[in-house]
């Protein structure tokens, strides 16, 4: 009998289990693939199971990690990227190991491997997911002719908070754009199929909340509700399981009190239950043994546990598993069949890459590093992930009868930092910088006087700001470089201050009292406060680290060659007291009504008062200093009165959204048209507006266009108050506008 409810035990977590049987059949995944998992899991130890579960990270012995090969202690390698030495270790894993399960080599490939594309926050200001999925092949193709078959991107974590390094990983604050975004990355990556040997094991990160850690601190707690994950966190995770996303990476942080590392709840019942999840959870960086740090566990034979059994497959560098998974198993803390499932998903993303057909990665091929077409597209990608800012007077373009031109500040010549964060394998030396650009793109035509000022962006120079403002006499124009070294965006470098670093600030407004007009150019990887340098400033653009191409990129939109088309992804706060500032905000019970008494405005010894009582700060007001969604252009457009299909309608129905958009400049544009929904009551409080559409149009000056735009009704669903999905019927507003603060509403109903 005993032996009977045991089965039946093993039957029913198999049946619930990270990879069922019948869900995968259901999936259409190949049968005979499963039969020879099974097979291979019939025959491995537990120390073999447990070896296919550990990833290391390479170092130089070669001889070390062959010998843990050979004994099956090893399932993926990071950070190994030389052909010769990756096809020495597949070689042992094939040939001498017992079983000859081929490794899975992984490197972080974020934003391009060498032909270095903007940083994800730069691309999601592209508003472009066809820019993103070329940047993502690209960076595929060159990363798998090294033989790299996993990479640990996108990142799509929903971030709110500029002081959060990683802010400049993803796509911004907005869940619709980050899910658009980051399927497009992983159809980059992964291709049409996995066989496909260009093809890139996608891992979507951090799962999950982590782009909300307190106060903007890398690694910190979050506090988000059930219902906060599913509306505004959990959305871009699903999409990309629904997009074939590979493998899922852990977050950092804990949530509501739980690592996510050891969160049953996220990992079984959402992941894999709810969404169908069928690949590879791995663990963050030692995330596994942090959770003793987090005082989770005890020691590492606990984190293990905890681990395994909330549903992690692979630990990343930290070993517990294959250190205390023996044991754990023998005293049935940790149950077989949580290990047999892990290993389950792990063959099968091995199988679908074409590992155990094809291994070896050819050392012979043509080199694709840093191909033409790659450094058209890293280009191109620069291009629209610039933002127009200001553009006081026209000032931009640079007029044609400009003979002499300033170049100044620590961003117009760093071939290294204008590459952005988490960058591993690119190189400077193919980095062309707006300097490099601007002077091969005018030639002698134009007199182009190079003076940095300052020589990195943390530098106090006085003398070197003194030079600049000496050379300015002498231009006709100032292009003034300025933002953020790579290195201060990024894991582990978040910033309670968000100001230009060093003596940059004093650089612009020194430039500013010259009188010539001054156009600043920010290189940053997050919203940095600028008020005062805008201010000053005849022009302004940002561009979130462009990458390898980014010169070329500014140079072309500086000069009139092309046209900024870039939108911001993320709101940028006047004042970091401001943070966390975003569009999709709730509404108080006292709503900000357009009018502030700001601190300058209350007299001495005023009265006690609310002074106004809406929702507002004294010293820096309600609005941002630029909203998401803004972003200027060369060219102007008028947007036509928008028509509904209906102003009534059923939650299975489709709604088209029409209007007419005119390019009423003098020059081609392109502009990001933006489309904005508000439940306004619901069962819980709503956002005063989400995102549910945007596209790129391109007009001739003059030249108009009918924009269409198809909504279904069942998109406008939430999280209600009892923890359902549903749509709620009631009056809704609706907004196409060129950002997330204009624009006239339309109202319409949803009805039973």
């Amino acid at each position: 009998m005993k032996k009977k409810i045991a089965y039946w035990m093993i039957a029913l977590g198999v049946l619930f289990s990270a990879c069922d049987e019948t869900q995968k059949q259901d999936a259409g995944v190949d049968r005979e693939t499963e039969k020879k998992i099974e097979a291979l899991i019939k025959k491995m130890t537990i120390e073999e199971k447990l070896g296919q579960m550990n990833q290391i990270s390479a170092w130089s012995n070669i001889e070390e990690m062959s010998g843990m090969i050979k004994e099956g202690q090893v399932g993926s390698i990071l950070n190994e990227v030389e052909p010769k030495r990756i096809n020495a270790l597949q070689k042992v894993a094939v040939e001498e190991s017992r079983l000859g399960i081929p490794i899975l080599i992984a490197r972080d490939v974020i934003h391009g491997y060498r032909t270095i594309f903007p940083i994800p926050l730069g691309q999601g200001a592209t508003f472009n997911p066809a820019l993103a999925k070329a940047g993502a092949r690209v960076a595929a193709i060159e990363a798998t002719s090294h033989g790299i078959r996993w990479t640990f991107a996108p990142m799509i974590d929903v971030a709110r908070d500029p002081r959060w390094g990683r802010i400049a990983e993803g796509y911004g604050e907005d869940p619709y754009l980050t899910s658009v975004m980051g399927v497009a990355t992983i159809e980059g990556f992964q291709t049409d199929s996995l066989g496909n040997p260009t093809a890139l094991a996608a891992c979507p990160k951090h799962f999950v909340g982590y782009g909300a850690a307190e106060g903007g601190r890398d690694y910190n707690s979050t506090g988000l509700s059930e219902r906060t994950l599913r509306n505004i966190y959990f959305p871009p995770f699903e999409a990309a399981v629904k997009a074939g996303a590979a493998t899922i990476m852990t977050s950092f942080n804990d949530n509501d009190g739980i690592p996510s590392t050891g969160n049953s709840f996220i990992l079984r019942d959402v992941l894999r239950r709810e969404w169908g999840f069928d690949g590879i959870v791995v663990s963050d960086w030692a995330s596994v043994t942090e959770m003793i740090n987090h005082g989770f566990a005890a020691d590492a034979a606990e984190a293990a546990m905890k681990a395994i059994s909330a549903g992690v497959d692979m630990e990343m560098v930290s070993a517990s598993f294959i250190t205390n998974g023996p044991q754990l198993a023998k005293e049935y803390k940790v149950k077989e069949h949580d290990i047999n499932n892990a290993v389950r998903c792990i063959l099968r993303i091995k199988f679908r890459l074409g590992l155990f057909d094809n291994p070896y990665v050819n050392e012979m091929q043509p080199d694709v590093l840093y191909a033409p077409s790659h450094l058209a597209e890293a280009k191109e990608a620069a291009t629209q992930s610039v933002i127009l800012l200001k553009n006081d007077n026209n000032t931009l373009p640079v007029k044609k009868d400009v003979k002499t031109i300033l170049v100044t500040g620590p961003m117009a010549d760093a071939p290294f930092d204008q590459l952005g964060t988490w960058v591993f394998d690119g190189d400077k030396n193919h980095s062309i910088t707006p300097l490099q650009a601007l002077r091969q793109m005018l030639g002698s035509d134009v007199q182009v006087i190079h003076e940095p000022a300052l020589t990195y962006s943390r530098e106090l120079n006085t003398p070197g700001i003194a030079k600049a403002v000496a050379a300015a006499q002498r231009a006709d124009v100032i292009l003034a470089f300025v933002g953020e070294e790579a290195i201060l965006s990024g894991e582990a470098h978040c910033l309670a201050n968000l100001n230009l670093q060093g003596d940059q600030s004093q650089l612009i407004k020194a430039l500013a009292k010259t009188g010539k007009p001054v156009v600043t150019t920010v290189m940053a990887g997050r919203p940095l406060c600028i008020g005062e340098e805008v201010e000053v400033s005849s022009a302004v653009l940002y561009a979130f680290h462009p990458g390898t191409m980014g010169g070329p990129a500014l140079a072309d939109l500086i000069m009139g060659v092309a046209n900024p088309s870039g939108k911001t992804p993320v709101t940028f706060p006047k004042v970091v007291g401001q943070v966390p500032i975003f569009y999709a905000h709730h509404s108080t019970g006292r709503p900000f009504n357009g009018t502030e008494t700001l601190i300058h405005d209350i007299p001495a010894e005023a009265g006690q008062t609310s002074l106004g009582c809406t929702c507002y700060y004294l010293d820096a007001g309600f609005h941002p200093l630029f909203p998401f969604g803004y972003g200027l252009s060369y060219t102007t457009f008028e947007y036509g009165a928008v028509q509904l299909s209906a102003t009534q309608v059923k939650k299975d129905d489709t709604m088209t959204i029409e209007f007419d958009l005119t390019n009423t400049g003098s020059v081609v544009g392109t502009e990001v048209v933006q489309l904005y929904v508000q439940d306004i009551v619901g069962s819980v409080t709503r956002p005063v507006k989400e995102l549910k559409r945007f596209e790129r149009i391109t007009l001739q000056p003059g030249e108009k266009q009918r924009v269409k735009f198809t909504l279904p009704i069942e998109e406008l669903a939430f999280w209600n108050i009892d923890m359902k999905k549903v749509v709620e019927p009631g009056d809704f507003k609706l907004w196409v506008a060129k950002d997330s603060q204009s624009g006239e509403a339309v109202n319409f109903k949803v009805v039973e």
